[in-house]
């Protein structure tokens, strides 16, 4: 579970109403269309910039704020390969899990990346190498329950393969 890519930096504080806007959430939308949402509240029309498998890298408490699954979700459909942050808002952090985005905390990573950087990270391990540089960072280790998760793409599908 080792993804490389092109890093987009943001900051502290990353409310699940900036990744996924409440105003568009009044009605239902599908996958497809979540990701055209995401990231609104900081950047507009961010979707237009972004390549999937493309990192996500930010500061302390990602994802603070409500408990709504689409924000992970709208990373995940706009094709986000993992969010690595300095920390998470725990729901987030585990509603992204659920949704198969990897998510990584790794203390010192917003201090050290810029956009359009080339990073790996190994999901596993949370070892981050910033390629220019060829620093490496280390980041929390997944336990093996999470990474079982995120292997069959989320809780759903974990739970069709191993339960039903």
């Amino acid at each position: 579970m080792v993804i490389k890519g092109r890093a987009w930096v943001f900051g502290d504080d990353v409310s699940t109403d900036d990744i996924a806007p409440s105003v568009y959430l009044t009605q239902y939308l599908p996958p497809e269309r979540l990701k055209e949402i995401a990231m609104e509240g900081i950047e507009p029309n961010f979707y237009k910039k972004f390549k999937a498998g493309d990192l996500m890298v930010a500061g302390a408490n990602f994802g603070c704020g409500s408990s709504r699954e689409e924000a992970p979700m709208a990373l995940k459909t706009l094709g986000v390969a993992a969010v690595i942050a300095e920390s998470f808002g725990r729901i987030f952090y585990r509603n992204a899990i659920n949704v198969g985005l990897a998510a990584v905390a790794c203390p010192g990573i917003s201090e050290q990346v810029k956009t359009g950087d080339s990073i790996t990270v190994n999901i596993e391990t949370g070892e981050v190498v910033i390629e220019k540089t060829g620093m490496r960072l280390k980041g929390e280790e997944k336990p093996q329950f999470l990474l079982d998760i995120l292997r069959k793409g989320g809780l759903l599908e974990h739970l069709r393969q191993t339960v039903l």
